[in-house]
């Protein structure tokens, strides 16, 4: 079962797929966001599609954002649209998954291994979702949306 994790933002999305047998997550691209969630849940739903060959996408999963407290932020909203959009443009299950201190985690890692600010910024949407995909794998399945 491969499995995509989106990191979804107003700028970027990161992208970051598991192994086929749906046990490792890796960081894989980041892309433009679109003007609107649903925008983006085409972009996102053309590279899922373009993504098939022989171990299509099977899932999704999008982290969500939450305060530490819990409680919804401002992109919550736009994320759960997002996800929904998603679910109907792709056809694959999405289920959601909480994204709380996933790029400050992504910051930490990259920051080992690359000292360049700038460079560790391109990257970090990626690996923000191949953190928020792996912590999906390894826990009990969420609800979808």
């Amino acid at each position: 079962m491969r499995v995509l994790g989106v990191d979804f933002g107003k700028k970027r999305i990161g992208l970051a797929l598991s192994d086929a047998s749906g046990i490792l997550a890796r960081p894989w691209q980041s892309i433009a966001a679109g003007t609107t969630p649903r925008a983006s849940a085409t972009l996102v739903a053309a590279i899922i599609r373009d993504a098939g060959g022989d171990d299509p996408v099977d899932a999704v999963v999008v982290g969500l954002p939450r305060r530490l407290t819990g409680e919804d932020t401002d992109q919550t909203a736009p994320t759960r649209q997002f996800a929904a959009a998603l679910a109907d443009l792709a056809a694959v299950r999405v289920h959601l998954q909480d994204e709380r201190l996933t790029s400050v985690e992504a910051e930490s890692r990259l920051a080992v291994r690359e000292r360049d600010w700038r460079k560790r910024k391109a990257k970090i949407d990626a690996a923000a979702a191949a953190i928020i995909l792996q912590d999906f794998l390894d826990s009990p399945r969420v609800d979808a949306c």
